[in-house]
């Protein structure tokens, strides 16, 4: 009996034993939603460390780091790394130390659950890169076959232009020969007055003749179309200056697209001026070095038509020249070089425009008639969808009156409940308070 107590003892020993150690070989498995992972890398933790993992910025690289260090204590040390430093846990301790006594950031509101997400995410980066080469496989798909079908329009296109030309070429071939029969087959006069006035010769001789209503229409067809050519001139000229569709290749490519829609940077985050000042003002690189500090590489999903992410590289490294920053050592240094950016919406020195009553007195009327969600859409177009800024409107006087002529004031502003109380009109626009007046703008 005693035997079979003790083989009964051992055998449940190991039993339990084991079961221990696979809960606990459990419990140390990193499993997660890697795309979770990664948006929640981007919002929490790119301030300090490289997305790319192998880059040490402030704070380490994290690449193996899942390795070297089991999930729990990871859990712990992202949860509150204080805590874990104050129990007097060594790898804690030591790791503070080698960076100068600096303390990360501790970050309790994310659950066991994201931080798993995140761990994923730096344990298994592959998978993420996998998936961006095979959407770009089928954008790069997608854009060939958008190629090709422009390239077959255009052919269709040049093919139709020669062919209608050839017809017309062919017609006034055509009439040039019969012509050249009438004039040999009629009477030939070398008269001074013929040599002179060979065209009103022609005309009488050989088109018109004696006949006075021949005549009237002649000049009534030739007044029309010098009219027409006046107003084509007149026209043209009115153009002058006009820059509608003006897009300059600036010295660093900003793609607005990827800043402004995708990454949901406010406009006057960079245009802080544009609200309280006359200028929206264009900002400094120390406004993109902001973000680009930590930020080196681009790898989001978005590519522009024939550009790839080393160029867009090519282009944060334009920024950190500009500003004197070494990413390797991570100091600036005493040489700048100012960015000769070039201007694309450029009043003349004698108008005037003020940003800020626009965009503060204004704002609710002006998206209201423009049909817009942001007020700087109703000027300069959709910017946040732009990969290179464009002057999207025409921008000449008749422009900006007839949009005075049509908007109306804000009755709710304090300006204009101080000054026009009595007011009971249903519509008030902008030129009925001085808005159309010369000094408004040229003062």
């Amino acid at each position: 009996m005693r035997r079979i107590l003790f083989f009964i003892f051992i055998f449940s020993f190991f039993l339990v034993g084991e079961g221990k150690g696979e809960a606990e070989l459990k419990s140390d498995i990193i499993k997660g939603d890697i795309n979770n992972g990664v948006e929640l890398f981007k919002k929490n933790c790119t301030a300090c460390h490289s997305i790319d993992l192998e880059k040490k910025m402030i704070g380490p690289a994290l690449h193996g780091v899942t390795e070297k260090r089991n999930r729990k204590w990871l859990q712990q040390w992202i949860k509150d790394n204080k805590s874990l430093r104050e129990s007097g846990d060594k790898e804690a301790l030591a790791i503070y130390k080698e960076y100068e006594n600096v303390e990360m950031n501790s970050f309790p509101q994310l659950s066991e659950k994201q931080i798993d997400d995140i761990l994923y995410f730096i344990k298994n980066p592959d998978l993420i890169k996998k998936k961006e080469n095979e959407t770009h496989e089928v954008n790069h798909d997608e854009i060939d076959d958008s190629e090709k079908e422009e390239k077959k329009f255009l052919v269709k296109l040049i093919i139709f232009c020669f062919s209608i030309l050839s017809l017309i070429l062919i017609w006034i071939l055509y009439k040039i020969q019969i012509l050249v029969k009438l004039i040999n087959e009629g009477e030939r006069k070398a008269s001074a007055f013929s040599r002179r006035n060979f065209i009103i010769n022609f005309l009488y001789e050989k088109i018109l003749g004696n006949n006075k209503n021949k005549w009237y229409l002649f000049s009534c067809f030739t007044g029309f179309f010098l009219l027409l050519g006046l107003y084509e001139i007149w026209s043209s000229l009115m153009k002058i200056d006009v820059n509608k569709g003006y897009k300059p290749e600036q010295p660093i490519h900003f793609s607005h697209k990827i800043h402004s829609e995708i990454n949901k940077i406010d406009c006057q985050y960079c245009h802080s001026s544009a609200k309280y000042g006359k200028v929206s003002g264009i900002p400094s690189v120390n406004v993109c070095m902001n973000c680009h500090i930590t930020i080196s590489e681009y790898n989001g999903d978005y590519l522009e038509k024939e550009k790839s992410r080393e160029e867009y590289n090519q282009e944060i490294q334009k920024i950190y020249q500009a500003v004197g920053w070494d990413p390797e050592t991570r100091k600036y240094s005493k040489k700048t070089y100012p960015v000769k950016w070039i201007r694309v919406h450029n009043m003349p020195d004698f108008v005037y425009f003020d940003h800020s009553q626009h965009i503060i007195t204004g704002e609710k009327t002006i998206k209201k008639f423009k049909k817009v969600n942001l007020v700087c859409n109703a000027c300069h177009g959709e910017v946040q969808k732009m990969d290179t800024v464009e002057m999207f409107n025409d921008f000449t006087m008749e422009w900006c009156i007839s949009c005075h002529r049509n908007v109306e004031i804000d009755n709710n502003n304090q300006y204009y409940k101080k000054y026009f109380p009595n007011e009971k009109k249903d519509k008030i626009t902008v030129d009925m308070v001085g808005g159309t007046e010369c000094a408004k703008c040229h003062y």
